[in-house]
């Protein structure tokens, strides 16, 4: 597999905010990598040293096989960057913003730019000043994708974007994806990474819980257990996480051997037995509950 980003131990320390530590991910090339975790769990911190905005302590961070401390102008010339809150320069108006920032590149993004305007409803015309949130995010995505980078990173990128931007937006990175780009994905809302992710990370107070593919994250050993018919269910029941009970109707998470399960449930008044997979919320609250970290 050939690696668009790969991080070796990389570390970042502030003196009173948490960082990162020891992180070593790989996403490869074709990859939609969703990077999953808590407010100041480190995401945007190392999407900041791989974009070289910010130096690491110690271990290394490449991207398309260069040190993104050597190579920054040549690394950035071919991704495309969406920040969770975007600044704009005041009095310009949409076009201008993406034509300075083509001409910074050096590059003719105009038929490109209208496209991407165009599939999301942006008005080129309008003033930036005078721009909703969501409307500001619509530009930072077109600024984004304007020059057909290889890489995308993408941090919350669509938030406060209404749902049927939200799908244009899916749309045109499906259109960028099947065009040969890799996209790392640092998301909030767990439903867009099982949907459009191949491989994720999930990362705990700066460090690497797991990686692996979303399918194989979604057949972790972890299984939603829901017992209908059941009145109560022991807090310290046997392998069971994050219990709760709706109208008769007890769920929780289990990790364990499931003929002890079975042999435990025989003690429980219940009517009927369901086992399923766990979503990728239930699957990130489950390895947040471990407390452990990728071995």
């Amino acid at each position: 597999m050939e690696a668009v980003i790969k991080t070796h131990l990389l570390t970042k320390r502030y003196r009173r905010a948490r960082g990162i530590s020891n992180l070593s991910i790989q996403v490869n090339k074709g990859d939609i990598y969703g990077f999953i975790g808590s407010n100041g769990a480190g995401k945007s911190t190392t999407i900041r040293v791989l974009l070289g905005l910010i130096h690491a302590n110690a271990g290394s961070a490449e991207v398309f096989g260069l040190d993104v401390r050597r190579h920054k102008r040549e690394i950035l010339s071919d991704i495309g960057y969406i920040p969770s809150e975007a600044a704009y320069y005041p009095g310009m108006r949409v076009w201008d913003a993406l034509k300075m920032a083509s001409q910074f590149r050096r590059l003719d993004c105009a038929l490109e730019a209208r496209r991407v305007c165009g599939a999301l409803a942006l008005d080129m015309n309008r003033k930036i000043d005078e721009l909703s949130f969501g409307n500001k995010k619509k530009l930072a995505i077109a600024l984004a994708l304007q020059h057909k980078p290889s890489l995308l990173i993408l941090d919350e990128a669509t938030s406060g974007l209404d749902p049927l931007v939200q799908k244009a937006f899916w749309d045109l990175m499906m259109d960028r994806h099947r065009a040969g780009a890799t996209i790392f994905l640092s998301s909030h809302v767990l439903s867009e990474v099982q949907q459009h992710c191949t491989r994720a990370a999930i990362i705990r107070e700066g460090r690497l819980v797991v990686e692996d593919s979303v399918e194989e994250l979604s057949r972790s050993s972890a299984k939603r257990v829901t017992l209908r018919g059941c009145e109560h269910l022991p807090e310290d029941f046997p392998g069971a996480l994050g219990i709760t009970n709706i109208n008769r109707n007890t769920s929780f998470l289990f990790r364990g051997d499931y003929k002890q399960l079975l042999r435990d449930l025989q003690q429980v008044e219940f009517s009927d037995l369901s086992i399923t997979e766990p979503d990728m919320e239930e699957i990130f609250l489950h390895f947040y509950e471990k407390g452990g970290e990728q071995k």
